[in-house]
């Protein structure tokens, strides 16, 4: 099973993916931040080093895809190959920091790869506004990130929303301004384990994150997947999970 952390630079998605990780038990995919040899380069000249950065991400994360679709564990992952594809790269040409040249080369690129690959079985999205964004970024103290501009934030954070909204897969969107998970342990409590907390719904009922585990459990098609939660319930009314 293949659960994906999306959200903007200083969302929380490696604080909410190492949480639901310990939780559930799930083998946790992180994004490569610190041993990566571009991303230091690229805070201080994103020209030149956009679009290296970027095929090293893509290539980083097409392999972990294929790795994850070959596993018989759930994965859960921090970042996806989408975001790089459909936000990091599009802003990046957008304000001129990657030549049109790169973008089609990289663009041609990641739809070879993405033809060969799936998507996640539930992708989970922290909707974070500005100054949330910027309180993280300056709470973690990573000295590459200072450099961060707020108008390349707003930038993300417009692309964020223009992607999600079309989104096709089985998704939950957390509310990360109101949301404290990583202090607070009933908002964490509220994002694993209640569906009225939670923005995903398929044919207009709401799933938790540990309803959505049991699915997955029950090997159902996601036609038979009403039937299966009303289970899970009568299942955690009793704390049978």
């Amino acid at each position: 099973m293949h659960i994906a952390i999306a959200g903007n630079i200083g969302s929380g998605k490696t604080t909410l993916t190492k949480m639901l990780a310990k939780r559930y038990g799930w083998k946790a995919n992180f994004e490569p931040v610190d041993n990566n040899p571009y991303l230091a380069d690229y805070y201080k000249d994103m020209e030149r080093w956009s679009f290296n950065l970027q095929i090293y991400f893509l290539n980083k994360r097409f392999h972990d895809v294929v790795e994850i679709s070959r596993s018989e564990q759930t994965i859960v992952q921090d970042r996806t190959i989408f975001e790089d594809a459909r936000i990091f790269a599009p802003n990046l040409h957008d304000i001129g920091m990657m030549s049109d040249r790169d973008f089609k080369n990289y663009t041609d690129l990641f739809d070879l790869m993405i033809s060969l690959v799936k998507l996640p079985d539930l992708m989970i999205y922290i909707k974070s506004s500005i100054p949330t964004l910027v309180k993280h970024i300056e709470k973690r103290g990573r000295d590459f990130e200072k450099s961060i501009r707020i108008d390349y934030l707003q930038g993300l954070n417009n692309r964020y929303e223009e992607w999600i909204k079309d989104y096709k897969g089985r998704l939950i969107i957390i509310d990360g301004d109101t949301l404290e998970f990583a202090d607070n342990p009933e908002d964490f409590r509220k994002i694993s384990s209640t569906p009225n907390c939670l923005a995903y719904s398929n044919n207009s009922l709401a799933y938790s994150i540990t309803e959505i585990t049991y699915i997955r459990q029950c090997r159902m098609p996601v036609r038979h997947w009403r039937m299966c939660i009303h289970y899970s319930r009568i299942h955690a009314r009793y704390n049978l999970f």
